[in-house]
């Protein structure tokens, strides 16, 4: 759409658009340019007055905000995978496109976040439990890429009548956004920590991983990624937004998200590991395993032969999951190195044709991979279960997006955090395998929580006296 269209304009454009399906309740979709936008930063205008946001930050690269519920979808329980997928399909078939000619960056989305067990564990508050998909068609959407931005708006609409309102509403949040980006932005704040929280995580995790150990070494289980929880009891709520921003400067080769249900309740990080990307058709995936600090240059990681084994089963395991499935992985001899923040990890991506496979059900296919459970895959599930004495919920499981052409991307929800009420959940883990050390292990999850409580500006005067694991 021309970012020079008037508002009479837009609104004959919308006006075709309901006639086209003036039969039936639709839903309405209008994008227009705003360029000079950075979704991140003009979230607090499209999110106002609503409960539910998202932020999608791959700067440069594709960013996308959104806020607001048009359709939403939520379950808990078994075929997650398959009824999301049905509930996507229905939605963006239902949907009227105003802004047809509008770039793929700017097309209809439907978000996702998926927790990493399709249950909740026996004995956990019902009442608490996040449900096992959640997925939005979100009212308003802010996206970016190469330089170029777009608001769009989706709302239903059921009467001719309703479509000048639609309208009217667009052109608000549209000159809403304009004033907002000749605003002076409100600096962040600290974080103020209380440090009332009992220590002892060291001991419970050491104890897990020596058990984890024993698996590995005698043989009943190939690899075992075990994680542990630790909580910062704040003074206040914070913003996830502000965190965010700490970790769109430290965290420049990582996606930056945000699902926020509520106010006080939100899910953030900064993932380094895509679990697919599916444009027109070709799938891609990320085997990401293998820890060092930034300072080794990786030099010590491509010659270490229990990382480079690690690796190899997270490679392994996703190739024979593709081939099961019938479809044709295609990888690189030897893995790269890959550089997030102040850790790097080996890195191999993996192609294949997608062979008209739905986008949910390659989520299903390779959800969840050995970087995050283990092998074999239902023993280590088990296994995570009696040893890890909290639901990992979102932690580890896919989180992304699809869109109206069926193009998607998914990325594995790790170095990441809760924010409930007063309290702020950070989540590391470590992948066992034979040759694994329990003193080494618990050294690499010391050092990935070390470089999240750094970039994410936490005002920590001593770390191991304000978190604690559960």
């Amino acid at each position: 759409m021309n970012a020079r269209l008037t508002f009479s304009e837009i609104l004959q454009a919308s006006l075709r658009g309901w006639d086209s399906r003036r039969a039936d309740e639709c839903v309405l979709s209008l994008a227009f340019p705003i360029d000079c936008i950075d979704p991140l930063d003009q979230l607090f205008v499209i999110e106002d007055q609503q409960e539910f946001s998202f932020l999608w930050d791959q700067s440069p690269g594709l960013s996308i905000a959104a806020a607001g519920q048009c359709q939403n979808f939520e379950l808990i329980g078994q075929r997650r995978f398959e009824l999301a997928q049905r509930f996507s399909d229905e939605t963006l078939q239902r949907l009227v496109d105003v802004s047809p000619d509008a770039p793929s960056q700017a097309k209809p989305r439907i978000l996702f976040a998926f927790t990493f067990f399709e249950q909740t564990a026996d004995g956990e508050n019902l009442l608490r439990r996040t449900p096992a998909v959640q997925a939005v068609l979100p009212r308003w959407q802010l996206t970016r890429q190469g330089g170029h931005g777009w608001l769009r708006f989706n709302s239903v609409v059921a009467h001719e009548a309703d479509v000048r309102g639609f309208v009217e509403q667009f052109w608000l949040m549209r000159e809403n956004l304009l004033k907002s980006l000749t605003m002076e932005l409100c600096p962040q704040h600290e974080i103020d920590v209380i440090s009332k929280v009992p220590k002892g995580w060291e001991e419970n995790y050491r104890l897990a991983l020596k058990k984890g150990i024993d698996l590995v070494e005698s043989g009943e289980l190939k690899k075992l990624v075990l994680a542990v929880r630790r909580l910062v009891l704040l003074k206040k709520p914070l913003n996830p937004v502000h965190l965010l921003s700490s970790l769109q400067k430290h965290q420049r080769g990582s996606c930056r998200f945000l699902w926020q249900r509520s106010q006080d309740e939100s899910f953030f990080g900064a993932s380094p590991e895509r679990l697919l990307s599916l444009i027109n058709g070709d799938l891609q995936t990320d085997a990401l395993a293998g820890t060092a600090r930034e300072n080794d240059n990786g030099l010590n990681l491509l010659k270490s032969e229990k990382n480079l084994r690690e690796h190899e089963l997270v490679v392994s395991s996703i190739q024979d999951q593709f081939i099961v499935n019938g479809l044709e992985p295609k990888r690189i001899r030897n893995p790269r190195l890959a550089k997030h923040g102040h850790l790097i990890h080996l890195h191999t991506p993996i192609k294949a044709s997608s062979k008209g496979l739905p986008a949910l059900k390659l989520v299903d296919i390779l959800h969840p991979t050995p970087a995050v459970a283990g092998l074999p895959q239902s023993k280590a599930i088990k296994w995570l279960r009696t040893l890890e004495p909290f639901d990992r919920e979102c932690y580890a499981a896919p989180l992304g997006w699809i869109d109206t052409s069926g193009n998607a991307e998914f990325r594995v929800a790790i170095r990441c955090g809760y924010t409930r009420g007063n309290y702020l959940h950070l989540f590391a883990g470590a992948g066992l395998v034979k040759g694994s050390n329990v003193e080494a292990e618990l050294k690499e999850v010391e050092l990935k929580f070390a470089v999240l409580i750094d970039q994410l500006d936490l005002n920590l005067e001593s770390n191991k006296n304000r978190l604690v694991s559960t």
